[in-house]
């Protein structure tokens, strides 16, 4: 229950409800349990009046020398009953045949069912009397031998003073709550300004942070229950630290690698715009252009390929995607440029839909790092007529762990064990392939593996020929 509506929610303001609420909902409880209370207490000094009363008028009653119940009441205790000037005091005594011997004839009498206990024992109940609510006295007398059939002697009065003491008794309780509660909603507010200061400080100290300042805050200076936020914060700041690191990262990999293509479309441009330039100088000019705006182009969608795998981290959209019918559309769509280099390019494996070939992953990112891998084997493998160059994918489950495993093997000139480990970096190149190429293509296929759990390890194709080939092997976590 929240006792002031805000349009924005206030953890000061929720405190204080959560601490005013039931406060406010207790006092009305504790009212009536006050008024309870003061009703017992308030009856027990004119209980015990009454059951004086009682007992000095059964001491009245006497058995005749004829056997009849006789009563005399000396007028010393007749004015005593009747001296309260702000209750009105009943009595009533009948006889051991029900005869009303003295009294009010219309007090009523106890209820029939009820056990008359030992003789000039006192009992004490609540009844009416001519429409005022009485508190009723009584003893039953037992006079006869046999028992059977005791006399009553009733006293009742009426409750106007049991009435006025509890309502003092309520005042006296009450009233000094009326003044503390004020003073306990102001410590309650106190104590939670002084609560929520720490949370102040935090702010502060965030607030006086320069804007390229990502280190981690202290969660040792806040409070235990703030701690797990503060980690949270540090968690949410490390992983923008590493974001902008990505981007400058990229940035910087962009600049660099577009220099060289750039630099050569400019050249050749200005090589074209000279007087003396031929027709053939003219023709070798606009492909070296075409040349250099492929290469542009390829080292820009491979950039962007490595900042949208390094981005993707946990916010992927996964769904679980076919390895046999990824892989087959790449192939699909490298078939016609392996033609056109005289390349085999070929499959084997098992089927789709093979029980064990689904993995949980971004399919475009899974794709592109299929693709990487075969045309990273096409750019590297040389074919001719004399030897022509052969690439074989391969998708395949482990029969023992029942993992998904994935090969690009090739015919080319290989990689050294020693250069197994630096072709994962950014931008290297093994010395001596006179091949061009960005270096950027296995730094994404490592980064989307990663990202699915999988591993990638290089082998020689064939360690005993001359050139030994290259085999790329990509292992899925086997499903638990």
């Amino acid at each position: 229950m929240r006792l002031f509506k805000r349009e924005q929610r206030s953890l000061f303001g929720e405190i204080l409800d959560w601490m005013l609420t039931p406060l406010l909902l207790l006092w009305p409880i504790s009212l009536a349990l006050t008024w309870l209370v003061a009703q017992g207490l308030a009856n027990k000094p004119f209980d015990r009046a009454l059951i004086y009363n009682v007992q000095a008028l059964a001491q009245q009653v006497k058995l005749g020398t004829d056997q009849r119940v006789q009563f005399s009441l000396p007028q010393p205790a007749s004015e005593l009953l009747r001296a309260d000037e702000t209750d009105l005091v009943y009595y009533q005594v009948r006889g051991t045949l029900n005869e009303h011997l003295s009294g009010e004839r219309d007090l009523p009498l106890p209820p029939a069912e009820e056990d008359k206990g030992s003789s000039y024992e006192v009992h004490i109940r609540d009844d009416e009397m001519r429409g005022l609510e009485v508190r009723v006295a009584y003893t039953w007398i037992r006079l006869n031998p046999d028992g059977k059939h005791p006399a009553l002697v009733q006293v009742a009065e009426t409750r106007e003073k049991r009435s006025v003491l509890a309502a003092e008794i309520i005042k006296g309780v009450m009233l000094p709550q009326f003044a503390l509660l004020p003073l306990a909603v102001l410590l309650v507010w106190l104590a939670l300004v002084r609560g929520i200061k720490p949370l102040s400080e935090l702010e502060e100290r965030i607030r006086a942070r320069q804007p390229d300042d990502l280190s981690p805050l202290d969660d040792k200076a806040v409070p235990m229950e703030v701690a797990p936020l503060v980690v949270s914060v540090n968690d949410l700041l490390e992983r923008l630290k590493d974001s902008i690191v990505t981007q400058k990262r990229f940035l910087a990999d962009a600049a660099h690698q577009l220099k060289t293509p750039l630099a050569g479309l400019r050249m050749q441009a200005d090589l074209a715009q000279r007087s003396d330039s031929s027709e053939e100088d003219l023709k070798k000019s606009l492909q070296q252009i075409g040349r250099a705006s492929v290469q542009a182009t390829r080292t820009v969608n491979q950039l962007l390929s490595l900042a949208r795998a390094e981005g993707g981290g946990t916010n992927l959209t996964r769904q679980a995607c076919d390895m046999v019918r990824l892989t087959s559309e790449v192939l699909h769509d490298c078939l016609p440029s392996a033609m056109d280099k005289g390349m085999d390019l070929g499959y084997e494996g098992v089927e789709a839909d093979t029980p064990g070939v689904s993995v949980l992953g971004n399919p475009i990112l899974l794709k592109e790092m299929v693709r990487n891998l075969v045309e990273n084997a096409m750019h590297y493998t040389h074919s001719s007529p004399e030897r022509t160059g052969v690439i074989t994918v391969r998708v395949l489950v482990d029969p023992y762990s029942k993992a998904l495993v994935i090969q690009v093997e090739d015919n080319g000139p290989g990689i050294p064990e020693s250069e197994r480990e630096l072709v994962f970096q950014p931008f290297y190149r093994v010395l001596g392939t006179n091949v061009d190429g960005s270096g950027l293509g296995l730094p994404i296929v490592r980064e989307i593996a990663q990202q699915h759990d999988a591993t990638i390890t290089i082998d020689a194709a064939n360690p005993t020929q001359n050139p030994p080939g290259t085999c790329f092997t990509l292992r899925f976590q086997a499903p638990a």
